[in-house]
Order: structure tokens, then sequence, then C-alpha cells
């Protein structure tokens, strides 16, 4: 048993991550910036605390005691958010930054950064078709303005801290990780949750329309929650010091996308494109051989089986809240 910190436990991914941990026997801390009671999942056996991580002295006060921190706190959202909030996305560089200097001055053993695919040049995205983007395709740098940039920094980071002050770090670079018990509405959502969500309204109210950002021809691939905590898990726990991708190769178009939703929910809605809002580079996948060589293992949720689960999720939600008149997002286990 480890006693272990999740910062960011509060989003999506890390309540994933807490529960994961859990599950495995270890002690765990949980921290996040958002009160308890605005989490995406609360779990009672986790010792839960609200602290701001942009702070050096909650940073230190978060790691004292803890043996390994999973840093996945950060200022983000989907493409929406992170296209118009430049300066909040690398404001979290500060998170990264004063957790790295108390887990050295702690003595955390290991360290792991969320950081993601938004750290790849640009000019390798600019086609629909893109070639899968390998762990070498950040450099020369050109990533995602704002969010890309802090994400891309905080790695180096990492990077100098282990190999200055024995800091042992691991970084992930996360390709569009999605599943239940993430956020589907506000702004902050990513493009599955808010297809489920717009295609759950449009059945809702009878306006069978769907509005799509740009021409719906952009491509990715996109990471099922259970894949992104089991390689997660695999990169913390290896050898590999150098960021490393975990991220499905299965590549769809947005249009795509919105099929497969449609598909599940039984229905064939008119498509509304807004070329004017935030739809980022043409085209982006994950080159896996590197995780396969050194693990065995990569991604395998099919994108349609994920894409059920997470409909199904959302549906249950916007009904329950329907009902009781507001959302209810955190859940106890």
């Amino acid at each position: 048993m480890k006693k272990i910190l999740v910062c960011g436990a509060g989003g999506f991914i890390g309540g994933h991550l807490v529960k994961a941990l859990l599950d495995l026997g270890h002690k765990v801390g949980a921290v996040d910036k958002k009160p308890v009671e605005a989490w995406c999942q609360l779990h009672d056996a986790a010792e839960s605390r609200t602290l701001d991580l942009q702070l050096r002295d909650a940073c230190a006060e978060a790691v004292r005691g803890y043996d390994e921190v999973y840093n996945l706190a950060a200022d983000m959202g989907g493409m929406g958010f992170i296209e118009n909030n430049k300066a909040l996305c690398m404001l979290s560089v500060l998170i990264n930054t004063h957790l790295l200097v108390a887990a050295r001055d702690c003595g955390a053993g290991r360290f792991f950064f969320s950081s993601s695919a938004c750290v790849y040049n640009a000019d390798k995205q600019k086609s629909a078709d893109v070639t899968p983007l390998t762990e070498a395709d950040a450099y020369p740098a050109m990533p995602e303005d704002g969010y890309g940039w802090e994400k891309l920094f905080s790695e180096r980071m990492c990077r100098h801290f282990d190999e200055d002050f024995g800091v042992v770090a691991r970084v992930a670079r996360y390709h569009n990780v999605y599943g239940p018990h993430g956020t589907y509405d506000g702004g902050r959502e990513k493009a599955p949750a808010a297809i489920c969500r717009k295609v759950i309204e449009a059945v809702r109210t009878g306006r069978h329309e769907i509005e799509i950002w740009g021409d719906g021809s952009q491509t990715r691939s996109f990471t099922y929650i259970d894949d992104c905590i089991k390689g997660t898990l695999l990169l913390m726990g290896g050898d590999c010091a150098e960021p490393l991708n975990i991220g499905s190769s299965e590549l769809v178009s947005i249009n795509g996308l919105v099929g497969i939703v449609e598909e599940i929910a039984g229905v064939k809605l008119a498509r509304k494109y807004n070329p004017g809002a935030p739809k980022g580079v043409n085209g982006r996948n994950s080159d896996n051989t590197r995780i396969k060589s050194l693990f065995g293992w990569e991604p395998s949720t099919r994108l349609r089986d994920g894409m059920e689960q997470t409909y199904r999720w959302i549906y249950d939600e916007m009904m329950r809240a329907g009902r009781e008149g507001k959302a209810s997002r955190v859940n106890l286990h």
C-alpha cells in the first residue's frame, strides 16, 4: 500500500483515477480547487480537500506525507474554452511548478504529469487524413497556443526536476479522453460529451437538428476513460522517462462521431454547420508504437462502445437533472 495524492481529483479523469487507486488498496488523498460538492466524483474512502494549487504553500500542504503525486490539475476545457482562455490555461504552469517543488522538498518518490496531444506541432496536423503523431513530433515546437505551450513547458519542467533533483517524473500525452462522469455542459465540455448532449436535447425538444463546429471534416482519435486510467498506471509504474502517448488510434471525423451518436440514439438530425466556431487542427491521431513496445498494450476500447456508455450516462444525468430541476454531478462511492 502506498500513500498517493491525486491533484485535480474533482475533475473527470482525476475522479476515475482516485477510484482505481482505492480499488488497488492504496491510501489516497484527493485535492481540487473546486468545493467538493462540485466534484465529478467524490469517494468516501479518500481524504478529500479543497486547496488552490496555484499557490506554493497549498502545494506544500497537499504533498506532505505522500509517496507519489499525480498532477491532473489544470484550468482547461474543450476547444471552445482553450481558444478563448489562453492566459487562464497558461496560468496552470503555476500548479505543476509548485507541485514539483513540493515533491522535491517533501521527498515524494514519483511524480506524474498529465500532458496533452495539444503539444504537437501544428504543421503536422493540417490534413484531416493525418499521419499518426509520434512522441518526437512535438519538436520543433509549435503547439496549440496557450494550453499547448503550458503543457509543453511543464513537460520540460518534469524532465529537468528528474535530471537535477531526482524527482522521478512520468509524463503522459492524453488524446481526447471521454467517458461517464465528465462535464457535458457549461462551456468546458469536449466534443464527445457535447455531441451526446446536443443529440439528447434534440430528441427531448423535438427539434431534430444539431450544430456542428467547423465543417465536420476535422478528424480526431478519442480515448475511453478506462484505457486512459490503465495507461496512466502502466506509465507511472514503468521505466519510461520520456513523454508517452496515451491515446486511441481509431481515427474519426466529427461528422462520423455525430453519426455514431445518432445511431446510438436511434435518430437522424439535420446538420447545421458553424464555420466560425473554434475547431482546432484539421487532424490528430495517436501513434502507439512506443507504448506497445514498452508495455505490450495500447488503448483498445472501440469508439462505438465507449460512446454508448458515455451517451447512456449523460442521458441519465440529464433526465435526473430535469426531474430535480438541477444538475446533480457528485456520485458517492
